[in-house]
């Protein structure tokens, strides 16, 4: 039975199972009209000239029908008034002693005689005559003929003498057929009398049955040729276009000798010369700039090298003078002491170097073993609690209950977070820097946040590079060496994860990074949204204590997971990190 619940279960199945086919096949078309600039122009083509072939066909159609229905109605006017003649005649010369209705059958019986003079030059093809004498008095309606397929509409106008006709349906051999009939008073001894001519037009249908037959054939062969025309003509632009798009594919990955032939003096040459002068240009400035970036890697790496000896000795000369500076007067004491503290700077900035070199010579290694990355970020904070202490700033802290385990290299790890709350501190104007930290089966993702400066749009792609300061006339509390988040997405890099920062002026910014649990793998998912706003202020016993880190599992946002941006889909772990574009004002 249709109603049992099996049935019923295999035609929903069956109807889901179309359903996806169709789903499927309609992704399949949506990606080829995408795709295929042949299609689009074909398709075009062929929507536009069906448009005008139908509105040709119906005007033709149109046309030819009202022609032929007007040589149809003159031809049967022509004939009505002969046969109006032969009527009079007719009655005149019968028996006046012959009953009425003999006397119009012999009447009508003349109409339809082929050797009566009313049919000499019949031009309107065959017909039905009827002859109808209205009843008067005692006299009842008398015909002769087909009376009921006459329209009552019709006699109405004939009853009022007027000539007229009208289109209507009638019995035919093969089932109801259209038909022309025409109606005329006729005057004789026997008045008044109505004669109507039924005009079958079976004739005119066949031959506009056979005219649609040919404008539909003529359509679709047009169709086709034009659709073969537009196949060809697309093709002769299109695959210079094609040719054009896999060598410049293939100029994009290396290869910088690829060109484009050239034939002709046509566009498409024009084209080819084009982009055989932006190619030549390209390839040029692109060797040129890979010496130069090979001769500035060069240069970084032999100059940090070639410090460490002399600044061995320099650091060893300070230390010296440092322990005995209680013997010095207060003036060159304190130069001691600057110069102690510039030698830290100049030797974390010797450090970072080295570290860059490291990393551009693809000799940078992961030291990966599994950890709870909780103790990565513990050792951070204290790490960055004196530059807390002397921006004013307090640090709300979210980790975390349970252990976070993860295969990866502790040192780069803690670095990241420390240059990332080390950015936040300096541009965060005084105010509290979250750090917030969220894991799931495949992935860790930690946020820190501020609500300081902020990032201008554009400049989060910027502040991951080399030396770049937003503002360079701001001084870094941290003194900082301008390569701290350059390295930090490096050996975000190295771990297969992702460094991304978002923001707005004066609306502070944010920092995320994710890193896959697994040694190897990529990040496939976001445990944090990358938009997270820190507090604008912490509680007065918080602040009481601007030096120590505070738990704040309350942040703004904890609750609100946010779906990955725009460009978050977790595809990164080929390139191992990105960068949000979502806009901010970018810091060092």
């Amino acid at each position: 039975m249709i109603g049992s619940p099996g049935t019923r279960r295999r035609l929903r199945g069956v109807v889901i199972t179309v359903a996806h086919a169709f789903h499927r096949l309609g992704r399949v078309l949506s990606r080829s009209w995408r795709r295929s600039l042949q299609l689009r122009v074909v398709v075009s083509t062929l929507a536009l000239s069906l448009m005008v072939i139908l509105i040709l066909g119906f005007v033709l159609s149109s046309q030819i029908t009202n022609r032929m229905l007007e040589a149809k109605v003159d031809a049967a006017s022509e004939e009505i008034d002969r046969a109006r003649g032969t009527v009079d005649r007719m009655l005149e010369n019968s028996d006046p002693s012959s009953s009425l209705e003999s006397r119009l059958e012999e009447a009508k019986s003349a109409l339809t005689d082929p050797t009566t003079d009313g049919q000499a030059g019949n031009n309107a093809g065959a017909f039905e005559p009827v002859l109808i004498v209205p009843g008067a008095g005692p006299r009842k309606e008398t015909s002769a003929g087909p009376v009921n397929e006459v329209p009552d509409s019709l006699r109405g106008f004939v009853r009022a003498g007027k000539v007229s006709y009208q289109y209507t349906t009638v019995p035919d051999g093969s089932g109801i057929g259209s038909a022309l009939v025409v109606g005329t008073p006729a005057g004789s001894d026997i008045s008044p009398i109505e004669l109507y001519m039924i005009f079958p037009l079976t004739a005119e249908e066949r031959s506009l049955s056979l005219v649609q037959g040919i404008l539909l054939t003529g359509g679709l062969v047009l169709l086709g040729l034009l659709a073969a025309i537009s196949l060809l003509v697309a093709r002769q632009v299109v695959l210079p276009v094609r040719y054009a798009s896999r060598i410049a594919e293939r100029f994009a990955d290396g290869r910088l000798k690829e060109r484009m032939p050239v034939h002709g003096e046509d566009d498409i040459a024009r084209l080819a010369v084009s982009f055989n002068d932006m190619a030549e240009n390209l390839s040029r400035q692109i060797t040129q700039l890979e010496e130069y970036g090979n001769l500035q890697k060069r240069f970084t790496s032999d100059v940090s090298h070639e410090l460490r000896t002399p600044l061995t000795t320099v650091r060893m000369a300070a230390d010296l003078i440092h322990d005995n500076s209680d013997e010095l007067d207060p003036v060159l004491r304190r130069s001691a002491e600057l110069l102690t503290a510039e030698l830290d700077r100049f030797e974390a900035l010797l450090g970072d170097l080295l570290e860059i070199s490291r990393h551009d010579a693809g000799v940078a290694e992961l030291a990966a073993e599994k950890l709870d990355l909780r103790a990565c970020a513990r050792a951070a904070l204290e790490t960055v609690e004196y530059l807390a202490a002397e921006s004013g700033s307090t640090l709300v802290v979210d980790l975390p209950d349970e252990a976070v385990v993860a295969e990866v290299d502790p040192r780069r790890v803690e670095r990241i977070l420390r240059n990332l709350l080390a950015n936040a501190l300096d541009h965060g104007e005084g105010k509290p820097v979250a750090l917030r930290m969220r894991a799931d089966e495949d992935t860790v993702a930690v946020v820190v946040a501020d609500a300081g400066l902020g990032l201008r749009p554009g400049e989060e792609k910027l502040v991951f590079n080399r030396f770049w300061r937003a503002d360079p006339s701001r001084v870094r509390r941290s003194g900082g060496t301008g390569l701290g988040l350059a390295i930090s997405m490096e050996d975000a890099r190295l771990h297969n994860g992702r460094l991304e920062a978002s923001g707005s002026p004066g609306k502070g910014a944010s920092f995320r990074l994710t890193l896959p649990r697994k040694r190897g793998a990529g990040v496939v998912s976001y445990p944090l949204p990358l938009r997270v706003q820190a507090p604008a202020s912490v509680p007065a016993l918080e602040a009481a204590a601007p030096d120590r880190a505070s738990p704040g599992p309350d942040l703004p946002g904890a609750g609100d997971v946010e779906p990955p941006a725009e460009g978050d889909s977790g595809d990164g772990a080929a390139d191992g990190a990105s960068i949000d574009t979502s806009g901010s004002e970018a810091r060092k």
